[in-house]
């Protein structure tokens, strides 16, 4: 029953720690990272509230560490699908019928947990886990997800406000149900903050979930769990499971009650996704609502106008920050070829200042990408430009894995602006860059939109005001996320909602009312104080009657 309207104002962003040498927090993680190291996970699924152990489990290594053992994960099968969706049914009533308030205070607590006891823990996890460097983990496991919970509340509350007017005699409603069924949650590797923003940003709506993280993200989705248990979360409501995708996708998309998906992961796996959905449609109780969030080849055009030094930051930050292993990491670039000497000499300079190795050396500004299937493939992309006269490799171009997956930065430079590292999404510390004539410009804006298939994210460096504003327009539906003068990654929940189209996803913005409106349903209810007691209208009546 509520009894007022509660506020839940604009939060502010969660400050970023800079782990400096000698600061608190580097000596705090640091000493996390030794405690991790120093024990082995046993790491259950959780369904109903309850730790499942199959006993078969799955090893847990550092990236870039390979020889370690960071403990295992118990694996689920078909079963333990079935038994998360009927724990999941179990709880929605429930749940759904839990005051807007406390669902909310929920995820405000665990929101606080991870600023404060579990911080370093969420970063050590995701460091060890998915090679990242602290400062990378800190903005990600840290700073986003507290964002997505923080910010998600106060969303969620500007949309229960919004209601219809009301005329006289009258008063009119709206109602935010969740879904009728369950959200089917699927996360990727790369970012700690996008496995704790899917399933939970359902689940606040009023959803009952199902999550699947990728095996590669156990080590961290475990103590987002974790916390989230902490916090209050009733059993049921979000159960975190095991399993690989075909089985997930078998049960979930067959089942009557499913309700949505949640994605983030390869164009390739949610096109078989949304063709399965498509197929079962017939048997669900609702059409399912689907969202996903895919690939990328993310690009940086430079005007003959732009600061060399400005460009080669951009794209020393944008493509190799955790190892390119971002949907949005630059990954294809035009450079005019009045800057572009000094833009090649700025990039192999600081490709070779960058030092490469694990993430426990805090100098390291690149560490291992995440499994060997993508060394592989990434060092094919590499190993085929060594045998082609149409590009070469202007800097970088070794790998390792004796030790760890390490693919060193490597700079491509491709006659062809078609050429296949120009057009398919790589996923791993490789850039491309093409030198375009500078006086065709307006040429190459067009080269830029059509070259790839996804649109997430892009930018335009220039000092030219009047460029800024044509490709701003000329390149209107080829990025969902656009840089003016910056790399293309980074997006601050609050400040960028992100999301892209094309291929690149159904854009529905993480991080904004956009996400949380798909995972409602709304009701209109409409109350008439005194009722009609005649059929008739005026206009039946005779002339004779009058009025």
């Amino acid at each position: 029953m509520s009894l007022g309207y509660f506020s839940y104002p604009m939060p502010v962003n969660e400050p970023v720690y800079s782990y400096a040498p000698g600061s608190a927090e580097r000596e705090a993680l640091k000493k996390t990272l030794a405690e991790l190291k120093g024990s082995q996970a046993d790491i259950p699924m959780y369904i109903g509230g309850k730790e499942v152990r199959t006993g078969k489990t799955i090893a847990i290594h550092p990236p870039h560490e390979t020889s370690h053992l960071l403990g295992h994960f118990h694996a689920g099968d078909a079963s333990h699908v079935q038994q998360a969706i009927a724990s999941a049914l179990e709880a929605r009533e429930a749940w759904n019928n839990t005051s807007w308030e406390n669902r909310a205070n929920i995820f405000l607590r665990a929101a606080d947990l991870i600023s404060t006891k579990y911080r370093y823990l969420m970063n050590g996890t995701t460091m060890l886990g998915q090679s990242k460097n602290a400062f990378q983990a800190e903005i990600d496991s840290a700073c986003e997800l507290i964002d997505f919970l923080r910010f998600n509340v106060h969303f969620l509350s500007e949309i229960y406000k919004q209601q219809p007017i009301s005329a006289p005699g009258m008063h009119n409603r709206m109602e935010y149900r969740p879904l009728e069924g369950f959200v089917l949650a699927v996360t990727p590797f790369n970012f700690t903050a996008i496995s704790g923003n899917l399933p939970t940003s359902a689940a606040m709506c009023g959803n009952v979930v199902v999550w699947k993280p990728a095996n590669t993200q156990v080590y961290s989705a475990q103590m987002i769990m974790k916390v989230l248990k902490e916090a209050g979360l009733p059993d049921g409501v979000i159960n975190l499971i095991y399993v690989d995708g075909p089985t997930i996708g078998k049960e979930c998309f067959a089942h009557k009650d499913f309700a949505g998906v949640h994605f983030t992961g390869s164009t390739g796996v949610f096109n078989q996704m949304w063709k399965t959905i498509g197929e079962n449609v017939a048997n669900y109780k609702s059409y399912p609502r689907i969202v996903g969030e895919t690939g990328g080849k993310d690009f940086v055009l430079a005007h003959k106008s732009a600061d060399p030094q400005v460009v080669a930051t951009a794209l020393l930050r944008g493509a190799f920050e955790y190892q390119g292993q971002k949907c949005s990491a630059a990954s294809r670039a035009y450079i005019p070829s009045n800057i572009a000497d000094e833009v090649r000499k700025l990039l192999i300079d600081g490709v070779n200042s960058f030092k490469v190795g694990p993430v426990d050396d805090f100098s390291n500004f690149v560490n291992a990408v995440i499994d060997e299937k993508s060394f592989d493939k990434i060092a094919s992309y590499i190993n085929e430009v060594k045998n082609t006269t149409t590009a070469s490799i202007l800097v970088g171009g070794k790998f390792d894995k004796s030790k760890g997956y390490f693919i060193y930065p490597t700079i491509i430079e491709a006659q062809d602006p078609k050429y296949i590292t120009m057009c398919e999404e790589i996923f791993g510390p490789v850039l491309t860059i093409h030198v375009y004539d500078a006086e065709k410009f307006e040429e190459t804006l067009h080269l830029v939109d059509t070259t790839s298939p996804y649109a997430l994210t892009g930018s335009i460096i220039s000092q030219d005001r009047y460029a800024v504003d044509l490709a701003t327009n000329v390149l209107r539906n080829a990025a969902g996320n656009f840089y003016i003068n910056d790399k293309p990654t980074g997006a601050v929940v609050g400040q960028q909602p992100f999301g892209g189209a094309r291929a690149s996803g159904t854009n529905d913005k993480a991080g904004s009312l956009l996400n949380l409106y798909r995972w409602l349903s709304a009701r209109t209810i409409k109350e008439t104080f005194v009722p009609a007691t005649d059929y008739r209208y005026a206009f039946l009546k005779g002339e004779s009657e009058g009025i």
